[in-house]
Protein backbone atom coordinates (compact mmCIF):
# COMPACT_ATOMS: atom_id res chain seq x y z
CA UNK A 1 0.00 0.00 0.00
CA UNK A 2 1.39 3.38 -0.96
CA UNK A 3 2.06 5.74 1.88
CA UNK A 4 0.48 9.16 1.78
CA UNK A 5 3.08 11.83 2.28
CA UNK A 6 1.93 14.76 4.39
CA UNK A 7 3.99 17.91 4.11
CA UNK A 8 4.69 19.58 7.45
CA UNK A 9 3.14 22.98 7.96
CA UNK A 10 5.68 25.74 7.54
CA UNK A 11 5.79 28.64 9.96
CA UNK A 12 4.54 31.89 8.50
CA UNK A 13 7.42 34.11 7.50
CA UNK A 14 6.33 37.75 7.96
CA UNK A 15 6.81 40.14 5.08
CA UNK A 16 8.96 43.24 5.51
CA UNK A 17 5.77 45.32 5.57
CA UNK A 18 4.46 43.28 8.52
CA UNK A 19 7.78 43.62 10.34
CA UNK A 20 7.81 47.38 9.80
CA UNK A 21 4.21 47.58 11.01
CA UNK A 22 5.09 45.74 14.22
CA UNK A 23 8.01 48.04 14.96
CA UNK A 24 5.84 51.07 14.22
CA UNK A 25 3.19 49.75 16.62
CA UNK A 26 5.79 49.52 19.38
CA UNK A 27 6.57 53.24 19.01
CA UNK A 28 2.91 54.18 19.70
CA UNK A 29 3.10 56.51 16.70
CA UNK A 30 -0.31 58.14 17.25
CA UNK A 31 0.54 59.04 20.83
CA UNK A 32 3.95 60.35 19.77
CA UNK A 33 2.30 62.48 17.07
CA UNK A 34 0.09 64.12 19.71
CA UNK A 35 3.11 64.72 21.95
CA UNK A 36 4.96 66.32 19.05
CA UNK A 37 2.05 68.68 18.41
CA UNK A 38 2.29 69.93 21.99
CA UNK A 39 6.07 70.21 21.64
CA UNK A 40 5.64 72.25 18.44
CA UNK A 41 3.26 74.61 20.20
CA UNK A 42 5.82 75.01 22.98
CA UNK A 43 8.43 75.92 20.36
CA UNK A 44 6.20 78.48 18.69
CA UNK A 45 5.07 80.11 21.95
CA UNK A 46 8.68 80.46 23.11
CA UNK A 47 9.43 83.23 20.60
CA UNK A 48 7.39 86.15 19.23
CA UNK A 49 8.15 85.16 15.63
CA UNK A 50 8.58 81.79 13.96
CA UNK A 51 11.29 79.60 15.50
CA UNK A 52 14.25 78.48 13.41
CA UNK A 53 13.33 75.73 10.94
CA UNK A 54 16.50 73.87 11.91
CA UNK A 55 15.57 73.91 15.60
CA UNK A 56 12.00 72.79 14.83
CA UNK A 57 13.07 69.87 12.64
CA UNK A 58 15.94 68.66 14.84
CA UNK A 59 13.97 69.27 18.04
CA UNK A 60 10.89 67.38 16.87
CA UNK A 61 13.00 64.52 15.54
CA UNK A 62 14.88 64.28 18.83
CA UNK A 63 11.79 64.48 21.01
CA UNK A 64 10.00 62.05 18.70
CA UNK A 65 12.82 59.49 18.87
CA UNK A 66 12.99 59.72 22.65
CA UNK A 67 9.20 59.43 22.99
CA UNK A 68 9.15 56.45 20.65
CA UNK A 69 11.97 54.83 22.64
CA UNK A 70 9.96 55.26 25.85
CA UNK A 71 6.99 53.57 24.14
CA UNK A 72 9.15 50.65 22.98
CA UNK A 73 10.55 50.12 26.50
CA UNK A 74 6.97 50.26 27.80
CA UNK A 75 6.05 47.45 25.39
CA UNK A 76 9.05 45.42 26.58
CA UNK A 77 8.37 45.86 30.28
CA UNK A 78 4.60 45.34 29.98
CA UNK A 79 4.68 42.41 27.54
CA UNK A 80 3.36 39.87 30.08
CA UNK A 81 0.60 42.17 31.29
CA UNK A 82 -0.30 43.05 27.69
CA UNK A 83 -0.86 39.37 26.93
CA UNK A 84 -3.61 39.28 29.60
CA UNK A 85 -5.55 42.36 28.46
CA UNK A 86 -8.01 42.47 25.58
CA UNK A 87 -6.86 45.96 24.56
CA UNK A 88 -3.20 44.99 24.27
CA UNK A 89 -3.00 41.26 23.68
CA UNK A 90 -2.31 41.71 19.95
CA UNK A 91 0.78 43.87 20.52
CA UNK A 92 3.91 42.51 18.78
CA UNK A 93 5.79 41.50 21.94
CA UNK A 94 2.71 40.09 23.65
CA UNK A 95 2.10 37.87 20.61
CA UNK A 96 5.77 36.99 20.22
CA UNK A 97 6.05 38.45 16.73
CA UNK A 98 9.06 40.53 17.83
CA UNK A 99 11.78 39.08 20.04
CA UNK A 100 12.45 40.94 23.28
CA UNK A 101 16.15 41.55 22.67
CA UNK A 102 15.41 43.04 19.24
CA UNK A 103 12.83 45.39 20.75
CA UNK A 104 15.30 46.48 23.43
CA UNK A 105 17.95 47.16 20.79
CA UNK A 106 15.43 49.15 18.74
CA UNK A 107 14.52 51.23 21.79
CA UNK A 108 18.16 51.88 22.67
CA UNK A 109 18.93 53.05 19.12
CA UNK A 110 15.96 55.44 19.18
CA UNK A 111 17.01 56.73 22.60
CA UNK A 112 20.62 57.36 21.60
CA UNK A 113 19.69 59.02 18.30
CA UNK A 114 17.12 61.23 20.02
CA UNK A 115 19.55 62.27 22.74
CA UNK A 116 22.29 63.05 20.21
CA UNK A 117 19.93 65.19 18.12
CA UNK A 118 18.74 67.20 21.11
CA UNK A 119 22.30 67.63 22.38
CA UNK A 120 23.01 69.47 19.13
CA UNK A 121 20.47 72.07 20.24
CA UNK A 122 21.31 72.31 23.94
CA UNK A 123 22.13 69.94 26.82
CA UNK A 124 19.14 71.11 28.90
CA UNK A 125 16.62 69.78 26.40
CA UNK A 126 18.57 66.55 25.94
CA UNK A 127 18.67 65.79 29.67
CA UNK A 128 15.06 66.87 30.32
CA UNK A 129 13.87 64.59 27.53
CA UNK A 130 15.94 61.72 28.89
CA UNK A 131 14.43 62.34 32.33
CA UNK A 132 10.94 62.13 30.80
CA UNK A 133 11.85 58.84 29.12
CA UNK A 134 13.12 57.37 32.39
CA UNK A 135 10.06 58.72 34.23
CA UNK A 136 7.64 56.99 31.86
CA UNK A 137 9.51 53.83 30.91
CA UNK A 138 10.91 52.99 34.33
CA UNK A 139 9.36 55.00 37.18
CA UNK A 140 5.79 54.74 35.88
CA UNK A 141 5.82 51.39 34.05
CA UNK A 142 7.98 49.42 36.49
CA UNK A 143 7.02 50.97 39.82
CA UNK A 144 4.10 53.42 39.98
CA UNK A 145 1.77 51.43 37.72
CA UNK A 146 1.87 48.52 40.17
CA UNK A 147 2.35 50.44 43.43
CA UNK A 148 -0.57 52.88 43.73
CA UNK A 149 -3.95 53.67 42.15
CA UNK A 150 -2.66 57.26 41.88
CA UNK A 151 -0.09 56.00 39.37
CA UNK A 152 -1.37 58.04 36.44
CA UNK A 153 -1.50 61.25 38.50
CA UNK A 154 2.18 61.02 39.48
CA UNK A 155 3.40 59.36 36.31
CA UNK A 156 1.49 61.82 34.14
CA UNK A 157 4.21 64.38 34.68
CA UNK A 158 6.44 62.57 32.16
CA UNK A 159 3.76 62.72 29.50
CA UNK A 160 3.18 66.41 30.22
CA UNK A 161 6.78 67.39 29.43
CA UNK A 162 6.79 67.79 25.59
CA UNK A 163 5.67 71.47 25.44
CA UNK A 164 8.38 72.30 27.98
CA UNK A 165 10.89 70.36 25.87
CA UNK A 166 9.81 72.26 22.79
CA UNK A 167 10.22 75.55 24.64
CA UNK A 168 13.71 74.72 25.92
CA UNK A 169 14.75 73.42 22.50
CA UNK A 170 14.23 76.94 21.15
CA UNK A 171 15.40 79.05 24.09
CA UNK A 172 17.75 76.79 26.03
CA UNK A 173 16.15 77.87 29.31
CA UNK A 174 13.16 77.18 31.55
CA UNK A 175 10.30 79.66 31.67
CA UNK A 176 7.14 79.91 33.83
CA UNK A 177 4.94 79.99 30.70
CA UNK A 178 6.37 76.65 29.60
CA UNK A 179 5.48 75.23 33.00
CA UNK A 180 1.89 76.44 32.48
CA UNK A 181 1.72 74.27 29.37
CA UNK A 182 2.94 71.34 31.45
CA UNK A 183 0.22 72.04 34.03
CA UNK A 184 -2.45 71.90 31.33
CA UNK A 185 -1.46 68.39 30.26
CA UNK A 186 -0.75 67.29 33.83
CA UNK A 187 -4.30 68.12 34.97
CA UNK A 188 -5.80 66.75 31.73
CA UNK A 189 -4.15 63.33 32.07
CA UNK A 190 -6.07 61.83 35.04
CA UNK A 191 -9.62 62.37 33.69
CA UNK A 192 -8.43 61.29 30.23
CA UNK A 193 -6.86 58.05 31.43
CA UNK A 194 -9.36 57.22 34.16
CA UNK A 195 -12.18 57.35 31.61
CA UNK A 196 -10.31 54.66 29.66
CA UNK A 197 -9.62 52.74 32.87
CA UNK A 198 -13.35 52.65 33.68
CA UNK A 199 -14.05 51.33 30.19
CA UNK A 200 -11.32 48.68 30.57
CA UNK A 201 -11.81 47.94 34.26
CA UNK A 202 -12.09 44.16 33.80
CA UNK A 203 -8.90 44.12 31.76
CA UNK A 204 -6.89 45.86 34.47
CA UNK A 205 -8.39 43.66 37.17
CA UNK A 206 -7.50 40.53 35.19
CA UNK A 207 -3.92 41.76 34.75
CA UNK A 208 -3.61 42.67 38.43
CA UNK A 209 -2.91 46.36 37.77
CA UNK A 210 -4.26 48.56 40.61
CA UNK A 211 -5.93 51.22 38.50
CA UNK A 212 -8.36 53.44 40.39
CA UNK A 213 -11.58 51.76 39.11
CA UNK A 214 -10.19 48.38 40.24
CA UNK A 215 -9.16 49.49 43.74
CA UNK A 216 -11.87 52.07 44.53
CA UNK A 217 -14.69 51.23 42.12
CA UNK A 218 -16.08 52.93 39.04
CA UNK A 219 -18.35 55.37 40.90
CA UNK A 220 -15.49 56.82 42.93
CA UNK A 221 -13.40 57.06 39.77
CA UNK A 222 -16.21 58.91 37.99
CA UNK A 223 -16.21 61.43 40.84
CA UNK A 224 -12.46 61.88 40.47
CA UNK A 225 -12.84 62.37 36.71
CA UNK A 226 -15.35 65.13 37.43
CA UNK A 227 -13.15 66.72 40.09
CA UNK A 228 -10.06 66.80 37.88
CA UNK A 229 -12.09 68.18 34.99
CA UNK A 230 -13.14 71.09 37.23
CA UNK A 231 -9.47 71.59 38.15
CA UNK A 232 -8.61 71.54 34.44
CA UNK A 233 -11.22 74.23 33.85
CA UNK A 234 -9.50 76.44 36.42
CA UNK A 235 -5.97 75.70 35.20
CA UNK A 236 -7.13 76.38 31.65
CA UNK A 237 -7.65 80.05 32.49
CA UNK A 238 -4.06 80.57 33.70
CA UNK A 239 -2.49 81.23 30.28
CA UNK A 240 -4.98 84.09 29.84
CA UNK A 241 -4.72 85.37 33.43
CA UNK A 242 -0.92 85.52 33.22
CA UNK A 243 -0.95 87.34 29.89
CA UNK A 244 0.60 84.42 28.04
CA UNK A 245 -2.45 84.13 25.75
CA UNK A 246 -5.28 86.38 24.67
CA UNK A 247 -9.04 86.39 24.23
CA UNK A 248 -9.04 83.93 21.35
CA UNK A 249 -7.45 81.32 23.59
CA UNK A 250 -9.80 82.17 26.46
CA UNK A 251 -12.88 81.69 24.27
CA UNK A 252 -11.64 78.48 22.65
CA UNK A 253 -10.32 76.88 25.83
CA UNK A 254 -13.51 77.73 27.73
CA UNK A 255 -15.66 76.00 25.11
CA UNK A 256 -13.39 72.96 25.06
CA UNK A 257 -13.14 72.72 28.85
CA UNK A 258 -16.89 73.03 29.32
CA UNK A 259 -17.29 70.33 26.67
CA UNK A 260 -15.03 68.08 28.74
CA UNK A 261 -16.99 69.02 31.86
CA UNK A 262 -20.24 68.09 30.10
CA UNK A 263 -18.86 64.63 29.34
CA UNK A 264 -17.56 64.23 32.90
CA UNK A 265 -20.96 65.16 34.39
CA UNK A 266 -22.72 62.82 31.98
CA UNK A 267 -20.30 60.06 32.98
CA UNK A 268 -21.02 60.67 36.67
CA UNK A 269 -24.80 60.92 36.64
CA UNK A 270 -25.74 59.10 33.44
CA UNK A 271 -26.42 55.43 32.83
CA UNK A 272 -24.93 55.05 29.34
CA UNK A 273 -22.33 52.28 29.54
CA UNK A 274 -20.52 53.77 26.53
CA UNK A 275 -20.03 57.16 28.18
CA UNK A 276 -16.62 56.30 29.65
CA UNK A 277 -15.35 55.48 26.15
CA UNK A 278 -17.04 58.60 24.74
CA UNK A 279 -15.37 60.72 27.42
CA UNK A 280 -12.00 59.18 26.63
CA UNK A 281 -12.38 59.85 22.89
CA UNK A 282 -13.49 63.45 23.51
CA UNK A 283 -10.52 64.04 25.80
CA UNK A 284 -8.11 63.27 22.96
CA UNK A 285 -9.73 65.82 20.68
CA UNK A 286 -9.91 68.23 23.59
CA UNK A 287 -6.15 68.28 24.09
CA UNK A 288 -5.36 68.46 20.37
CA UNK A 289 -7.74 71.37 19.80
CA UNK A 290 -6.65 73.14 22.99
CA UNK A 291 -3.08 73.32 21.74
CA UNK A 292 -4.22 74.33 18.25
CA UNK A 293 -6.14 77.20 19.87
CA UNK A 294 -3.03 78.16 21.87
CA UNK A 295 -1.03 78.34 18.64
CA UNK A 296 -3.75 80.19 16.72
CA UNK A 297 -4.04 82.76 19.52
CA UNK A 298 -0.26 83.26 19.56
CA UNK A 299 -0.09 83.90 15.82
CA UNK A 300 -3.24 86.06 15.79
CA UNK A 301 -1.90 88.18 18.64
CA UNK A 302 1.41 88.49 16.77
CA UNK A 303 -0.36 89.82 13.66
CA UNK A 304 -2.05 92.52 15.72
CA UNK A 305 1.25 93.80 17.15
Amino acid sequence: MAKTLVKPLQAHSPSWQEVCRDYLVMTKAKVVAMLLLTALVGMCLAVPTLPSAYVVVVGLLGIGCQSAAAAVFNHVLDRRIDAKMQRTLHRPLAKGRVETHKAVLFGVVLMVVGFALLWQLNPLTAWLTMASLVGYALVYTVWLKHATPQNIVIGGLAGAAPPLLGWTAVTGELHPHALLLVMLIFTWTPPHFWALAIHRKKDYAKAGVPMLPVTHGSEFTKTMVLLYTVILLAVGTLPWLTGMSGELYLAGSTLLNFGFLYHAVKLKIGSDKKQAWNTFKFSIWHLLLLFVVLLADHWFTGLLR
